[in-house]
């Protein structure tokens, strides 16, 4: 009796905190710089909401998209007066602290305070939601299922982690019944640490790969993987669950703690090369399409599994996928002139490195590739993960690795010697390069002097420092 009286005060309790997400009008945004925070104060401005917010440091391209919309803070900085007893709710990102004089203010007038992913599910409850979980692929695989819905006039929210070609922002909500979520493993909030796909409950989710990341919240590769399996074991039972068979851990996982889901392994789809376009082998036909690469290829048979499971026909499916051009910043190409392609990657950890240099590789054989990638993550410039990079360049012709010392400080981590990156990388002829001036003066070098065909990899989850390139 006692049990089911508090699972029906749990119940209760949802249901207020439900009734006044819907009702509510004035949100304010803590740390609302964030690369999907912002967006999500976007969304919430469509919407009709008042919407405030804070951040010590807002840069582009949130700095432009907020200041355009009118929601740009005045001044960087923490400021408690803007805590008032009427807002309805707060936002708090994840790159606020304990301490926050905001999030203090807000605490003492009770006001309610949600991680975005919290915010999201609150908004999302009677939704059809569909997660893309894992360590890589994530945006790729959520992009390609948004560009065939879209294609066939599906009506449906999203929160994608990149800019998509024919979406205007990276996060809506509406009333639509759909609502389609890359999911993030990294905490939610630093009250609510546990990571954001815990809060999401999909009815139909992607399980894309494992490889260890964020070291500085998951110390070992077996607390980063539990991550995971508990994710799976908290999900409805009945629910579905598309898993890539080619990852061994991800196999694993999913043997461990899916027993109660409806799962589904996918696999690399059947395609070809042709002139350096992939091409699938399908049953409707050879379909050409934009992107190449066999971790893409794999990606897109997760967003087939999806489109079909939300009855989207394999033809349709193909029809629109030929039109799929990438998400940002996922090999995508930014230069080409004469003998040069150029493209950027958001490649940072060491499988993902990899597998955008050994795709560019199997469909350019002919090209000499250049691969600049800059160390720019707490995980990539912590020398207790560098070792994670053995071999992770051995595909490039020429490989360069970047790393800024002010970065390094901003990250409050140790210095850091070239020499030991060196080490770490294991390739004789790496190239390691700590300096701005010297890393463009090198690639400049490097361009003038090609005479062959030439593909350059500008490979990074930071900036290199801020440069600009120009091709």
């Amino acid at each position: 009796m006692m049990r089911s009286s508090l699972s029906a005060g749990r119940q209760a309790s949802e249901l207020l905190k439900h009734k006044i997400i819907i009702r509510m009008k004035k949100t304010h945004f803590i740390a609302i710089g964030g690369a999907v925070m912002h967006q999500l104060a976007l969304a919430l401005q469509r919407q009709g909401q008042q919407v405030t917010g804070s951040d010590d440091e807002i840069n582009d391209p949130a700095r432009a998209n907020l200041a355009a919309a009118g929601i740009l803070p005045e001044t960087n900085g923490w400021f408690p007066e803007k805590i008032t007893a009427d807002l309805d709710a707060i936002v708090l990102g994840m790159h606020a602290k304990a301490d926050n004089p905001e999030l203090l203010a807000a605490q003492r007038l009770g006001i309610p305070i949600y991680s975005f992913p919290e915010y999201v599910y609150e908004v999302s409850k009677d939704k059809k939601r569909v997660v893309v979980a894992g360590s890589h692929g994530k945006t790729s695989i959520t992009s390609m299922i948004m560009h065939v819905l879209r294609h066939e006039n599906v009506a449906f929210d999203y929160l994608v982690g990149a800019k998509l070609e024919g979406f205007a922002q990276s996060v809506q909500l509406s009333d639509a019944p759909l609502i389609i979520l890359e999911g993030d493993e990294y905490p939610a909030s630093v009250i609510e640490k546990k990571p954001k796909i815990f809060f999401y409950h999909p009815h139909i989710s992607v399980l894309s790969g494992i490889a260890w990341d964020h070291i500085n919240v998951f110390p070992t590769y077996d607390n980063y993987c539990s991550q995971f399996v508990q994710y799976l074991q908290g999900m409805e039972a009945g629910a579905e669950l598309y898993y890539n068979a080619e990852d061994a851990e991800v196999k694993r996982i999913v043997a461990e703690a899916a027993g109660k889901l409806k799962a589904e392994p996918y696999t690399t789809h059947r395609f070809h090369y042709e002139d350096a376009t992939a091409v699938l082998n399908t049953d409707e036909g050879s379909v050409a399409v934009n992107i190449f690469g066999r971790h893409n290829l794999l990606n897109l048979s997760a967003a087939l599994k999806v489109c079909l499971s939300l009855g989207i026909s394999k033809a349709a499916f193909y029809k629109a996928i030929a039109g799929f051009t990438g998400a940002a910043r996922r090999l995508e190409k930014i230069a080409e002139k004469q003998n040069l392609l150029v493209f950027r990657d958001f490649a940072h950890a060491p499988s993902k490195l990899k597998a955008t240099l050994d795709a560019v590789k199997e469909a350019m054989p002919l090209r000499r590739v250049i691969a600049c990638f800059e160390l720019h993550t707490f995980s990539s410039l912590n020398e207790q993960f560098l070792k994670e990079y053995a071999h992770s360049m051995d595909a490039a012709d020429v490989a360069i690795v970047f790393f800024s010392h002010h970065a390094l400080q901003l990250k409050g981590l140790p210095a850091l010697e070239q020499a030991k990156v060196h080490h770490y990388f294991d390739r004789e002829d790496l190239e390691v390069i700590d300096s701005r001036e010297a890393l463009e003066q090198r690639v400049k070098k490097l361009l003038a002097e090609q005479n062959e065909p030439t593909c350059l990899l500008l490979m990074s989850s930071g900036t290199f420092d801020g440069i600009q390139w120009a091709f």
